[in-house]
């Protein structure tokens, strides 16, 4: 029955409808053919409208506006709300939005004898619940079984009989309440003397609770005989999953035994890794090796597979076995660190093998008295401190120790104790089985590596994307971060893929990259939704299509879900008839059914197309004995009809010498690949000489560093570190030669100056030191070090000087005059300078410098020769304005001074106006105040000097004036 309502509404409390109104210039179709309504925003109080919700036809938008007007945000409008509706029932009459909820039937809206009947089969119902209930508590439980134990609660290894159960109930029952006692008689209460009453009350003939030894061992195979193949697949899973949850608690033998049970229902090669780690952790190396071959028989070159054999082959010591493994892995994923770091921790033990030392035994020898006790005392004695050897000899080792492992959420608990008969008994014939066993403590935790440390699993390219850690597969296990590492590439999610839309493009790129993580799950999501978004875009590209489904096919074979994955490889080869991969992964995927038949038919398609795949040849042996053995001679008569792959198809028949594109793209990957391994081999090396220079092993560092620049000899940085290394190893002339080679690299690498001027001061070439210093300044002006270095070698500076004016002895120089234009070396020569007389000749010195390196270079020479006149011509042939640039990196107080005296002895006379714009722009160079404070007294006369007979030359290109305004600058 339908009760009415009906609701009476004040009108002047009403809200008014807001007014209906639409833009002149825009109209209701323009509206709705101009973009695709947004979902998830706010509906525009400017739809709210007649006129819209009558033109609009989007059910979603209308359902949408529909809620907003029965929710009443925007007011209450009853008449527009009813006319929603009506259009919206045109437009789509089952619409969920035109349901309506009943109300709740109460006695006034039945009839008076349905109410009746209602309410007597009420009473009728609660009474026979009584009932029921009371006869329920009258019952015994266990009647039936009165002799037998319950079993033990879940985690605990007690079990108590039943009939104790019940006398202690029926004692509980009897028992009676006691009264409530008043504040008197509780001041009275004696504690003690009522817990002995509760205490000999308590039967203390009571038989011990059975304890059992173990708990009940649960069975390693599952009869699965009669079930489907969905059915052994979800079974299969589930008892994988139980495995990694105790793998994860670190109950590595119950994991172990789950692994087992899937492995029995369906062998999938994510359960043989899973074991083989499990047993790993158990130090059974033989069954870990065997769980690997297992692997590798079904997927030859599972990277998994390959590194914990090669972790195998390490414990057991055949380290080259374990070294070939390993490269193997690092050919497939060069970034895979777990097995970068196993492989180095190998080569070691290679060059330096354990010394295995022999325990002996311990024997006490006690002297006794008596003569008739003296054979027992030396056995007991004997007995008492014989020490075993604490691993076994040969086979497989004791579990892991329980401080080390979990607590399961899903199984009981497994004893653990020494020569027990329990789980970890010997199994190689070890002849100390019976001995003391001990487990390794803490070598369950020793290969585990950090979440960063995820594996990479190939999705039809040159790398895997799983996990190449040593921990269990996890299927259906958490997301993962694609973490990188220091030399990874970088991915762009929206590179364009075939003629796939950047959106589907992006889903895709997604998914290959949760692929090469290992996070098959999300991978699969990815490609799911660009295959939903290629079917609702009808794009027209069959081949990108057929990629989409190849690679969620790999997915599903990945996480062992081989129906699906068949049923993906057979849409892509619909799509695209003979294609390789596709192909190979549904015969991968029949063999894991065991539909070898089906299997061998792909796997002779994959060979007729390409002969040179050697997984399908070993595939082919080892389904041709499996048949051999199954149907006898007649196999081949049993097979499915196996199709004839069309010549344009065949790829080893389209074989043709390469092209010179084809050899010149295959020199550059070769290059690239080069590249890349050096590009890692460089930022390793240079990370250890980075540890080592903080560590103070310089030499260490040093080495490392000269590693890094034979692979890249142009990289600045490396410089500068190695003269670190030098400097501190008081190496200065290579600390100086490194630091100039930065310098040609990064002229104005401001590290290379310091550290240059730390060698050229222990070299104790202080004026060099200096205007390295001065350089660092003039970039940074905040260094501390190099001002308090500037300060204590402008001291050392003076000093060398003083010294070297003492220490030598000086010459008397005869002034003659000459007529017309001769000169006289001696004239103009510098006091403390015995080759002035030198002519710029007898100096190699390059008179048209490119660059501030080769203009230092000449302008030192003539200093360090003396020859003033060889710095005039240098002068002479060097524009003015390249004056400061040239001079930014060396100006000092001498330099200064040799060039003051090379413009006023041989420059003025010739070009008094080059002169003076020589002057003009030397004041403008960087640092040059702070080196005019470090002038001789000297050197300033010759300063003053030289404006002096710059003031008297009359010239048209300066004045008088100028030049004093000029003085003023320096002087």
């Amino acid at each position: 029955m339908t009760v009415k309502i009906i609701l009476k509404v004040n009108h002047r409390c009403q809200p008014a409808v807001p007014p209906l109104r639409t833009c002149a210039d825009m109209s209701a179709d323009a509206v709705f053919c101009s973009s695709t309504v947004d979902y998830r925003g706010k509906v525009p109080v400017q739809h709210l409208d007649y006129g819209y919700i009558e033109k609009c036809k989007d059910v979603k938008y209308m359902e949408k506006i529909l809620k907003v007007l029965r929710s009443g945000d925007e007011g209450i409008y009853p008449h527009l709300t009813t006319f929603c509706e009506s259009h919206l029932e045109k437009l789509h009459p089952r619409s969920p939005a035109l349901r309506k909820d009943n109300e709740v039937a109460t006695a006034a809206s039945l009839s008076k004898d349905e109410w009746s009947q209602i309410v007597d089969e009420l009473k009728t119902w609660q009474e026979e619940t009584k009932k029921t209930e009371t006869s329920l508590k009258q019952q015994r439980v266990f009647d039936d079984l009165p002799k037998e134990n319950i079993p033990p609660i879940r985690g605990s290894n007690c079990s108590i009989a039943l009939s104790e159960t019940s006398n202690a109930n029926e004692k509980r029952s009897s028992s009676t309440c006691p009264l409530p006692r008043d504040y008197r008689e509780w001041d009275k209460f004696d504690v003690e003397r009522e817990c002995e009453k509760i205490d000999g009350n308590v039967v203390k003939n009571d038989p011990p609770a059975i304890v059992t030894k173990r708990n009940p061992e649960i069975k390693t195979k599952v009869e699965a005989a009669l079930l489907t193949q969905q059915e052994k697949l979800f079974l299969a899973n589930r008892e994988k999953d139980k495995g990694n949850e105790a793998f994860r608690a670190k109950d590595y033998e119950e994991a172990v035994v789950y692994y087992s049970r899937s492995l029995s229902i369906i062998a999938t090669v994510a359960a043989y890794n899973n074991r083989a780690q499990a047993e790993i952790k158990l130090h059974h190396w033989h069954k870990a090796m065997s769980d690997c071959q297992s692997v590798l028989q079904l997927q030859p070159g599972n990277v998994k597979a390959l590194l914990r054999r090669a972790t195998v082959h390490k414990h057991t010591d055949h380290f080259q076995l374990a070294v070939e493994d390993l490269r193997t892995v690092l050919r497939e994923e060069p970034q895979n660190a777990a097995a970068t770091k196993l492989l180095s921790e190998t080569e070691k033990l290679m060059e330096h093998p354990p010394v295995q030392h022999r325990k002996g035994k311990k024997i006490l020898i006690k002297e006794v008295e008596e003569e008739h006790n003296s054979e027992d005392n030396e056995e007991k004695e004997a007995e008492a401190f014989l020490v075993e050897p604490s691993q076994p000899v040969g086979g497989e080792e004791s579990s892991a120790a329980p401080a080390e492992r979990g607590d399961m959420g899903n199984a009981q608990k497994k004893p653990h104790g020494r020569g027990d008969g329990g789980p970890h008994g010997n199994e190689a014939g070890n002849p100390h089985a019976a001995g003391h066993w001990r487990g390794k403590g803490g070598s369950a935790d020793k290969y585990k590596v950090t979440p960063d440390s995820k594996e990479k699993v190939a999705n039809g390219t040159n790398k895997r994307g799983s996990t190449a850690s040593v921990q269990a597969d996890q299927s259906s296990g958490g997301k993962g971060t694609p973490d990188g590492g220091s030399a990874r590439e970088t991915i762009d999610l929206d590179a364009p893929c075939g003629a796939l839309p950047p959106p589907l493009s992006r889903l895709k790129n997604e998914g290959n990259l949760l692929f090469k993580n290992g996070q098959f799950s999300d991978a699969l999501e990815k490609y799911s939704q660009a295959i939903q978004g290629y079917t609702d875009s009808a794009i027209d590209s069959p081949e990108d299509l057929c990629v989409l489904y190849s690679n969620r096919a790999a997915c599903y074979l990945k996480d062992g879900n081989s129906q699906d994955c068949i049923q993906d490889c057979t849409r892509a080869l619909e799509l695209q008839p003979f294609s390789l991969k596709p192909l190979l992964r549904r015969a991968m995927a029949y063999e894991s059914l065991e539909r070898y038949r089906k299997a061998y038919a792909d796997y002779k398609t994959v060979l007729q197309i390409d002969v040179g795949v050697p997984a399908a040849h070993d595939s082919v042996n080892r389904i041709t004995r499996l048949l051999i053995e199954q149907d006898g001679a007649e196999w081949r008569e049993k097979l499915p009809e196996i199709p004839l792959v069309p010549l344009s198809a065949q790829q080893h028949r389209r074989e043709e010498p390469p092209s010179a594109e084809a050899l010149q793209a295959r020199a550059e990957k070769a290059a690239r690949d080069a590249e890349r391994k050096a590009e890692v081999r460089f930022t390793a090396s240079k990370q250890d000489g980075n540890e080592f220079v903080k560590k103070g092993q310089y030499q260490d560092a040093m080495a490392k560093y000269s590693d890094c620049l034979k692979l890249k000899p142009e990289e600045c940085a490396i410089y500068t570190n190695r003269a670190l290394c030098y400097l501190k190893l008081e190496r200065f002339t290579e600390a100086k030669q490194d630091c100039d080679a930065a310098l040609k690299l990064e002229p104005n690498n401001k590290k290379a100056f310091y550290r240059r001027a730390l060698a050229n001061k222990g070299l104790k070439d202080y004026l060099a030191c200096s205007s390295d210093l001065q350089e660092v300044l003039q970039q940074d002006p905040n260094v501390q070090e190099a001002e308090k270095e500037l300060e204590e070698v402008t001291a050392l500076l003076r000093q060398s000087l003083a010294s070297d004016a003492q220490a030598k002895p000086r010459k008397t120089v005869p002034i003659t005059e000459v007529e017309d234009d001769e000169e006289e070396g001696g004239a103009t020569a510098l006091p403390d300078s015995e080759g002035s007389g030198c002519r710029g000749e007898e100096v190699n010195i390059n008179l048209h410098p490119t660059n501030a390196y080769e203009f230092g270079q000449s302008l030192n020479a003539a200093r360090c020769g003396g020859n003033a006149a060889a710095c005039a011509d240098l002068l002479a042939s060097t524009a003015p304005e390249a004056l400061p640039q040239y001079l930014s990196s060396q100006l000092d107080g001498r330099t200064v001074g040799f060039i003051v005296q090379a413009l006023d002895s041989h420059l003025l006379e010739k070009d008094p106006a080059l002169v003076y714009r020589h002057l003009d722009h030397l004041h403008t160079t960087g640092r040059f105040s702070v080196v005019l404070m470090l002038l001789e007294k000297e050197e300033r006369c010759r300063l003053t000097r030289l404006f002096e007979r710059l003031s008297a030359v009359e010239s048209t290109e300066f004045t008088r004036n100028d030049v004093q305004n000029l003085a003023n600058k320096y002087i």
